[in-house]
C-alpha cells in the first residue's frame, strides 16, 4: 500500500504533456478561428462584469466605465452572447477583438484591454455587431442587418471605414465603428434586444423590414 500510494504521489510531481492544440499557428487567422470554435482555450476567460477586466490590470482604474461595461454585459447574457479575454496568441496581429454571428460569442484581446478606453471602443463596436444579429431577425443565424440608416453615420466615420475595411462590409463596419466611438449608443441597442423591442426602438431599414415581414419576424 505504502509503495502505491508513493507511486500515486510521485506521478502528482510531474506534470502531463501539453495537448497539441488544433491550429496551424498562433498570431493567425488560423488561430482566431480556433478560439472562436472554443477548440482552443487557454487563457481565454468568460467575462461576467468589469471586475473580470481589472482584476487583470490592477495598475488601472475602470471605475469610470465600469457602469456601461456592466450593463452592456447583462445585456449581451440576456441574449445569449458571451463575452471572452482572450489569450493575444489566438489573435492576428493588430486584431483587438472579434464577434462571430455563428457561435454568437465575442472575444476581447487581453493584450490591449488595460486602457479603458480602449476596452470600450473594442466592447461597443463587437456589441454593435451583436445588435446588428438581433436586428436580423435572432442571433440565432448567421446573418446581420445595418441598424440605422446609412445616410445617418456621420462623413467621418464613414470615411475612416472606406480606408480600412473591404467595399462589402462598409455599412455594417461604418455604424460599427460610430458606435465603439460614442458613449451609450451600444448599451441602448443591446438593451433594446434584450428586452425583445429591437424592432420598435429602431424602425428597420427597408430591405430589413421586408425579409422581417417576409420570415414571420414582425407583420406588416
Amino acid at each position: 500500500m505504502r509503495k502505491l500510494l508513493s507511486s500515486i504521489l510521485g506521478l502528482s510531481l510531474f506534470s502531463l504533456p501539453a495537448v497539441a492544440e488544433p491550429t496551424k499557428g498562433y498570431y493567425t487567422m488560423d488561430a482566431m478561428g480556433c478560439m472562436i470554435l472554443r477548440e482552443c482555450t487557454d487563457n481565454v476567460k468568460q467575462v461576467k462584469s468589469i471586475q473580470d477586466i481589472s482584476d487583470n490590470y490592477t495598475e488601472y482604474s475602470f471605475d469610470d466605465v465600469s457602469d456601461e461595461f456592466n450593463s452592456m454585459v447583462e445585456s449581451l447574457d440576456k441574449i445569449g452572447v458571451n463575452v471572452f479575454l482572450g489569450n493575444v496568441k489566438y489573435f492576428p496581429p493588430g486584431h483587438r477583438g472579434v464577434y462571430h454571428t455563428v457561435g454568437n460569442n465575442f472575444f476581447l484581446n487581453k493584450a490591449f484591454m488595460h486602457r479603458p478606453n480602449v476596452l470600450m471602443s473594442v466592447m461597443r463596436h463587437e456589441g454593435w455587431h451583436a445588435a446588428q444579429d438581433c436586428m436580423a431577425g435572432t442571433i440565432d443565424n448567421s446573418l446581420i442587418a445595418i441598424i440605422l440608416p446609412e445616410e445617418s453615420v456621420p462623413p467621418l466615420w464613414r470615411a475612416m471605414t472606406e480606408k480600412t475595411y473591404p467595399s462589402a462590409a462598409v455599412p455594417w463596419e461604418a455604424e460599427a465603428t460610430w458606435a465603439g466611438k460614442t458613449e451609450g449608443m451600444t448599451m441602448k441597442a443591446l438593451a433594446a434586444c434584450a428586452s425583445g423591442k429591437m424592432w420598435e426602438v429602431y424602425e428597420p431599414t427597408p430591405l430589413t423590414k421586408k425579409f422581417l415581414v417576409e420570415e414571420g419576424f414582425i407583420s406588416k
